[in-house]
């Protein structure tokens, strides 16, 4: 099982200002609400993937680097654009993540 790591200074910052932690990105991507892994093709960002993560019924972009067996989340990113995509329009949904309150 994959090894995931953050800062915990940008993670309390994540959930006082969007109401989202990345322990809840893990336990969504655990329970099998990961919607897709985009891959940047910008230099800048070069090496990094892009997690797209169904929570409570809307897409989260989460960026992400490997680094060894780890996993490094970035930051969480709430998209109307994927939500649209992925859960809107005959995606794969998460209807269940809604039932669950979580």
């Amino acid at each position: 099982m994959a090894q995931y790591r953050w800062n915990p200074a940008k993670n309390d910052w994540l959930l006082q200002h969007r109401g989202i932690s990345f322990e809840q990105i893990v336990w969504h991507i655990a329970e099998g609400y990961l919607l897709d892994v985009l891959f940047s093709d910008k230099a800048q960002y070069k090496g990094q993937k892009q997690l797209v993560v169904a929570v409570r019924g809307y897409a989260y972009l989460v960026p992400v680097v490997e680094e060894g067996e780890a996993i490094i989340l970035k930051t969480i990113i709430p998209s109307r654009k994927l939500t649209k995509q992925y859960l809107r329009k005959g995606g794969t949904g998460d209807g269940a993540t809604e039932a669950r309150g979580t």
